[in-house]
């Protein structure tokens, strides 16, 4: 049996998800990544084992990336080439400020691809102001809540169409607003 998402919309800048397994974060990152354009900044907040990697696997899928996906935890960044380039960052092993700037994070941020980052409270002042933040919180042995955020002025196209994608997936969610 397939899983219902619910989304709750406020203020149509946020949006709430709730996912019920794995396999639903995975699609919901797919669903993300179908609509991705070069240049977009998509922060992922969680606990370990929140369902992180599980979303940026979809993503890259969405994105037309058919290889294994891992969390980056000890390269910092992974690239992946697809329709548009995957950049996956897991900032977790930054504790130094300083590091980030050293290793030239903004070439990503405002380069050709979508950049991903997982933990980026470790990414200080080099996290660009247009983003679309997803905190991820367990709301069950499977379950998650996906609480979506943009902010920002100019990316919010990446945004609209995720949250018309969702609409427009009739037979995989249910939405509520809000």
């Amino acid at each position: 049996m397939r899983s219902v998402y619910t989304i709750s919309l406020r203020d149509g800048f946020k949006m709430k998800i709730y996912s019920n397994s794995p396999e639903d974060t995975n699609d919901l990152g797919l669903l993300l990544g179908t609509v991705c354009s070069e240049g977009d900044v998509i922060l992922l907040e969680g606990d370990l084992g929140s369902g992180k990697t599980c979303f940026v696997q979809g993503l890259a899928k969405g994105l037309g990336f058919e290889g294994p996906v891992t969390s980056p935890t000890f390269v910092l960044i992974a690239e992946y080439r697809a329709r548009i380039f995957l950049y996956h960052m897991d900032l977790y092993r930054l504790a130094d400020g300083l590091v980030k700037f050293d290793l030239g994070l903004d070439e990503y941020f405002y380069g050709d691809g979508v950049t991903v980052v997982e933990w980026p409270e470790y990414g200080g002042d080099a996290i660009p102001s247009d983003h679309l933040r997803i905190r991820f919180s367990h709301e069950g042995p499977e379950a998650r809540l996906l609480d979506c955020e943009f902010s920002g002025e100019n990316r919010f196209d990446t945004y609209d169409r995720f949250r018309k994608a969702i609409f427009a997936s009739k037979d995989d969610f249910v939405v509520e607003q809000g």
